[in-house]
């Protein structure tokens, strides 16, 4: 478990840093996830056992990654209120498009398999 979960951080780190270097507008730790998931897609094998534990266990307790985000919300909430109308536009459009992408790659995959 502790060497899966190095690889994880070291994953993050290694995206944090090619963010921060090449001024990327993606945050480090999804550049991490993407690098992460390249890794294993060339090893064309299963994923370790350990980091496949390790996720199942950080999935686990998912919930408790959202309290500094409602931390957040709570802090921000007289700017929430007075730009509610743009931020509203930008979480439903948002919403939108990622279920129409999401649609499409869905269509386009079950047409290869079919």
């Amino acid at each position: 478990m502790i060497g899966a979960l190095t690889t994880l951080l070291l994953c993050q780190l290694t995206g944090e840093i090619l963010v921060r270097s090449l001024h990327l507008p993606v945050p480090g730790p999804v550049l991490g996830m993407v690098l992460l998931f390249a890794t294993l897609v060339l090893r064309g094998r299963e994923a370790p056992a350990g980091l496949g534990a390790t996720a199942d266990a950080l999935l686990g307790h998912l919930g408790l990654l959202f309290v500094p985000a409602g931390v957040g919300v709570v802090l921000y909430l007289p700017l929430l209120a007075r730009d509610w109308a743009p931020i509203s536009l930008a979480v439903l459009a948002g919403t939108l498009l990622a279920i129409a992408a999401t649609g499409r790659l869905a269509q386009a995959l079950l047409r290869r398999l079919g």
